[in-house]
């Protein structure tokens, strides 16, 4: 019976060590890996001509169009270290990467832009107003045609990332890397216009979306710094911005951003 015992001993301290194997594999394996970073940046943008679509049919009486007409960004970068650092045309970005080696991964972002029709151009205006057709050449005026989102042209986005990795120094201290990037999502303008002499300033709201895609070059340094240098083009398209009033702004065109940014690494493994 003694012997009985000490046996049964031993049996139940063996089944405890091997769930407790079992459970420390378990946790193991359950360990993260991968890394998440957050970067910022300022940019320097261009947008092809566009058909801007004007109508009011509730409150007033107009639809007409301004065709091929020419926009502008306003960098903002003069007095950098003396204004807020969301003035100028920022980039926010937040992503992961899923595992150690990084090949793929999320990143969302939010793209402040800044969009202005150049002022004294000559476009073509078809279309009527209150009753009045027009088919002709006309100057971008500010008392009577203004448009701009200088607060901004935003893009809020969500992209997938490839990352390729084309260089890593022998202590693994610097890594060179090549990034494409590729999404879309919601545009969220703050629109100050001039319709027929009536001003209207925002607010922020949802008037469209957008389409992107960027490639990138990365330098890690020192496992969790970078900087990175990155062309971005989007293909833009309000579809209801609103105007003074009850009127609606329709439009849409490309846009290439120009991004110098640098970012923090927290990766969540020590591999």
């Amino acid at each position: 019976m003694k012997y009985f015992n000490i046996s049964l001993i031993v049996f139940v301290i063996s089944i405890q060590s091997s769930f407790a194997q079992d459970s420390s594999a378990a946790v193991k394996k359950k360990k993260m890996h991968g890394t998440f970073y957050i970067t910022w940046g300022y940019q320097k943008d261009f947008y092809t001509r566009s058909d801007v679509h004007f109508k009011n049919d509730r409150d007033d009486d107009y639809d007409f169009t301004l065709h091929s007409a020419k926009a502008h960004d306003r960098k903002d970068m003069n007095n950098l270290l003396s204004q807020p650092l969301t003035v100028p045309q920022y980039v926010l970005y937040g992503g992961y990467f899923f595992n150690n080696k990084g090949d793929w991964g999320i990143e969302g972002g939010w793209d402040h832009l800044k969009y202005i029709v150049t002022e004294d151009q000559t476009v073509h205006m078809t279309g009527q107003i209150r009753g009045v057709q027009y088919d002709q050449d006309t100057t971008v005026n500010y008392n009577f045609w203004h448009y701009e989102h200088t607060n901004g042209n935003n893009y809020l986005t969500l992209s997938l990332v490839k990352r390729n990795t084309i260089y890593t120094s022998i202590n693994k201290h610097h890594k060179v890397s090549l990034l494409l990037k590729g999404g879309g999502g919601l545009l969220v303008p703050k629109t100050q216009s001039v319709i027929l002499g009536n001003e209207r300033d925002g607010p922020f709201r949802v008037a469209g979306y957008v389409f992107t895609v960027a490639g990138a070059v990365r330098y890690d340094i020192y496992r969790y710094f970078f900087l990175e240098a990155s062309m971005k083009s989007g293909y833009v398209r309000y579809t209801h911005d609103k105007i003074y009033s009850e009127g609606v702004a329709k439009q849409h065109f490309f846009s290439q951003q120009f991004i110098i940014s640098a970012g923090i690494n927290i990766p969540l493994s020590k591999d």
